[in-house]
């Protein structure tokens, strides 16, 4: 199988939005925007784009996301839980139809045995649902941003 580049994730996820006619809407800590660089790196993407939060501290998770902060507290940032309040959280403060949130530890520091450096929750909510899955990526801190951004743009094959 033949991997598929940043560019092509993105134009692949655009279109299977507009046939839908969604936008999408992203919720990024980890990455730092990255997955909307990406998106917006697509001619006419603002047809299935509606934008993003980037909420790298827990303030900016409660305040625009309307994290809870007992699921901080209780759970961490890093989190399934934490995850989904931020995909539900983007999607219910955008107006878009899909919202895709990240949120992990990039390294090289901050790992721990039961959150280990590479550790990336998702989270993917779109009308009445909420899923979140994890992955621990090998690597650099850049490798991790990177293999977060693809897994992110691949996300919409996740809804059935």
């Amino acid at each position: 199988m033949v991997s598929q580049t940043r560019h092509d994730l993105a134009v692949d996820l655009g279109k299977w939005l507009q046939q839908r006619q969604w936008q999408i809407v992203t919720a990024e800590s980890c990455t730092g925007g990255g997955i909307g660089y990406a998106i917006s790196s697509i001619p006419g993407s603002s047809a299935w784009f509606a934008g993003g939060f980037i909420t790298y501290t827990n303030t900016l998770k409660h305040e625009l996301l309307n994290v809870p902060n007992v699921t901080l507290a209780r759970y961490g940032a890093v989190s399934s839980e934490t995850a989904a309040a931020m995909a539900s959280g983007a999607l219910a403060n955008s107006g878009g139809d899909v919202a895709i949130a990240v949120t992990g530890i990039a390294g090289p520091d901050g790992g721990t045995p039961e959150k280990p450096v590479g550790l990336v929750w998702f989270g993917l909510a779109w009308e009445n649902h909420c899923i979140t899955w994890h992955k621990v990526f090998a690597g650099s801190r850049t490798q991790v941003r990177k293999a977060t951004i693809d897994e992110a743009l691949r996300s919409f094959e996740k809804i059935t």
